[in-house]
């Protein structure tokens, strides 16, 4: 069943069309040991797993998010995967069941106000935010200043709501895995950090390319430079620990404008590579397609 374990939701800057040239930078001996994985930013979980598919030598994981509503779906898969399975059809087939577009809008927009104004159960919760990651405009998970959910409607015709087969392969790949989630801010992860081989993976809040590029909001905290530059201190921090190898991805800032070294600036004493992404999520077409990323290491 672990081979169909993959995203239960779809997330801006998943790592799903980049894994082969993710792999080609991991460190080579992972295949030939025990280890533990750690993502402190684990956002929609592409990379984490493919980690635990291809990596069953991996005897414990640490997922970590800023997201609460997505740290309560981890959960939520992880221990009540039936529960879900269950309600979530129930909500498929309520919102199946509308006759028209404009009575599917209203039916949305009535499970996005009970999604941010309610006391919900965390089964209830994760219901909620898959039915709306599945129905809403591109698939966006994007809050306002006060934290609340407002990405519109998507006007797809019979999005898939519930997807039984996913849900228990992820539960069934994070409990093999003895998968630690934890709900805060990334350098809660440095508290797993124990005596055997670890491997982190860090995919946070891209830099923004220009003024414009700013979907970064997964959660209503920013996550500006000075963000940025605490994240590698605490990369520079991990180093100093013998057993701790990182790989990090972010925005390929002076691809875009060869003036902006700041990466290159504060990731100096690292290894810094380029890989091409597509970015699939964008709200004018044209501005889809490849662009260059940066892979950043602590070791060869």
């Amino acid at each position: 069943m672990s081979t169909e374990a993959r995203p239960f939701l779809k997330w801006a800057g998943g790592k799903g069309q980049l894994l082969s040239q993710l792999d080609e930078h991991l460190p080579k001996d992972l295949q030939g040991q025990t280890f533990t994985y750690v993502e402190p930013f684990v956002g929609g979980g592409a990379m984490l797993f493919h980690m635990l598919r291809r990596f069953p030598n991996i005897t414990h994981a640490v997922i970590n998010d800023i997201n609460p509503h997505l740290v309560t779906a981890y959960r939520v898969i992880k221990e009540q995967p039936n529960e879900l399975i269950q309600r979530l059809r129930v909500l498929e087939q309520d919102y199946v069941a509308q006759s028209d577009e404009a009575s599917k809008k209203d039916f949305f927009l009535d499970i996005r106000n009970i999604f941010n104004e309610s006391q919900l159960d965390d089964v209830d919760r994760t219901k909620y935010l898959i039915f709306l990651n599945r129905t809403c405009f591109n698939g966006l998970y994007r809050v306002n200043a006060k934290g609340r959910f407002n990405v519109p409607f998507g006007r797809y015709l019979r999005p898939t709501i519930c997807n039984p087969n996913t849900i228990l392969a992820d539960s069934e790949l994070l409990n093999r895995a003895r998968v630690t989630i934890l709900c805060g801010d990334f350098e809660r992860t440095a508290e797993e950090i124990g005596d055997g081989p670890i491997f982190f993976y860090f995919d946070p809040p891209y830099r923004p390319l220009n003024a414009t590029s700013s979907f970064n909001s997964y959660a209503k905290e920013d996550f500006n430079d000075a963000e940025q530059i605490r994240l590698r201190d605490f990369c520079a921090r991990l180093g100093g620990h013998a057993n701790v190898r990182w790989m990090l991805s972010n925005a390929d800032c002076s691809a875009k404008n060869p003036a902006d070294t700041f990466f290159e600036d504060i990731y100096a004493d690292f290894h810094l590579h380029r890989v091409y992404a597509s970015r699939a999520i964008n709200a004018n077409p044209e501005k889809r397609g490849k662009l260059t990323e940066l892979l950043i290491k602590n070791y060869e």
